[in-house]
């Protein structure tokens, strides 16, 4: 019964996908090197344009809908890749110290990056939100927390959260597919540098990185895949116990020196425009 009253969602979805696999994998090159274009990023695509609400193909419910099946897909996914796991620990006991030193990434990169460009750009409370980590689920939980869900810091974790389902997995599937066919690295490594905490996110990235290495693809899966889930598991508590306290500390450092150039910068435009 609950097949049929969504059967709208499943035929746009199927629809989609004979599209998109249609349309197969096609290789860009920009020069410097080549970007791997295939049919996940084709979906995704389609499914942002005929979601756009000035079309009004798709009401707010189906939408809503179609948000909780794919977390039922992205279980299943992961219930998959959790079965990859079983025959391969032995493989991913010899990786453990990479696996673990390449989460340390994933919150610094963040941190030291993100925050000085957030408050440079005039962000004020919503830049420890939106800095502290890469902002999924269990990130905005924590920040609502701590700051409570109306907050400044969660406007701004929200903020990226946002950014990051809409965008992200295209990035990501364009990054992966950008860096793997410059050859300069490892496709384990990659593979490892796509599990950043997000299922939509990591499957972009290791579908691309399948397309550059097929042969590597189980193993591309399989370490992408166990980097998730450690830095779901793991970044959850560097969260708690590091990121945040670190980006409150450097925020509340940069942002008198920071955001007063940026004052003074803006000062100064309106005087030369009086």
């Amino acid at each position: 019964m609950h097949l049929l009253k969504n059967m709208k969602i499943h035929l746009i979805v199927f629809v989609l996908v004979i599209v998109a696999e249609y349309i197969g994998v096609y290789k860009l090159d920009i020069g410097i090197g080549v970007l791997a274009l295939f049919p996940l990023l084709y979906a995704m695509l389609f499914g942002a344009i005929i979601s756009w609400p000035s079309l009004k193909l798709l009401k707010q419910k189906e939408m809503k809908t179609a948000s909780r099946v794919l977390e039922v897909a992205f279980l299943l996914f992961v219930a998959k890749l959790g079965t990859m796991m079983g025959p391969s620990l032995s493989q991913l006991k010899d990786a453990g110290l990479p696996l673990i030193f390449q989460e340390v990434g994933h919150f610094l990169g963040t941190i030291i990056l993100g925050l000085p460009i957030a408050i440079l750009i005039g962000m004020k409370r919503e830049a420890i939100g939106a800095t502290f980590s890469i902002d999924r689920e269990p990130n905005l939980a924590i920040i609502a927390e701590k700051y409570g869900a109306d907050s400044a810091e969660s406007r701004g974790a929200l903020g990226v959260y946002v950014c990051g389902t809409l965008f992200g997995a295209i990035y990501l599937a364009l990054l992966a597919g950008f860096l793997g066919n410059l050859g300069i690295f490892h496709p384990i490594a990659l593979a490892m540098g796509a599990g950043v905490g997000s299922g939509s996110m990591m499957a972009a990235a290791t579908g691309a990185l399948a397309v550059v290495f097929p042969e590597d693809a189980v193993e591309i899966a399989l370490f992408a895949g166990a980097a998730n889930i450690m830095t779901i598991i793991i970044g959850t508590y560097v969260c708690i116990f590091f990121s945040l306290p670190v980006t409150v500390r450097l925020y509340n450092w940069l942002e008198p020196k920071l955001g007063r150039w940026k004052q003074s910068k803006r000062n100064s435009k309106e005087e030369n425009t009086l």
